[in-house]
């Protein structure tokens, strides 16, 4: 690695990492919010990311026992954040998918972040936007796969 992308690593580090920080923050205050622990509030986004899945998969996700993960989907499931189906290729298999948002309180919970969001990305070209969205995806499989590593003893 050259010097000059070596230094803009390193100075980039403290930004990441507040980055980072940030957005646990606001992920804790958004499931707060909610009436949310933060592991439900995750838990719904990935719920809500996949459209559905089973409570195996789930627990393959966040790392957490099945056992966990149905006392999870018990506390969204009474909280209408989310309903146990019929799985429709084998109706032996349940799956938990979003329920319905009456009256959009998930929305308006978002809505400020969403707005800030937007400005920020308002500032940025087609282009420029582009290698956000790719950073953000490639970013995602990376950190997921470092959960992976770190939940394997």
């Amino acid at each position: 690695m050259d010097a000059d992308k070596y230094t803009l690593l390193s100075q980039g580090s403290a930004a990441y990492r507040e980055y980072l920080t940030a957005q646990a923050v606001v992920a804790h205050t958004t499931a707060q919010a909610l009436g949310l622990g933060p592991t439900d509030f995750f838990a719904l986004n990935l719920i809500a990311l996949a459209g559905s899945m089973t409570a195996g998969e789930l627990a393959d996700r966040t790392g957490l026992s099945t056992g966990a993960v149905t006392r999870l989907v018990d506390r969204l499931e009474r909280a209408g954040y989310v309903r146990r189906v019929a799985d429709p290729a084998d109706r032996r298999k349940v799956v938990i998918e979003p329920a319905p948002d009456p009256g959009g309180r998930i929305d308006a919970v978002l809505a400020p972040q969403r707005t800030r969001m937007a400005e920020v990305f308002a500032d940025y070209g087609p282009q420029q936007l582009e290698v956000l969205f790719d950073y953000f995806a490639r970013a995602a499989g990376a950190l997921r796969e470092t959960a992976h590593q770190l939940q394997r003893p």
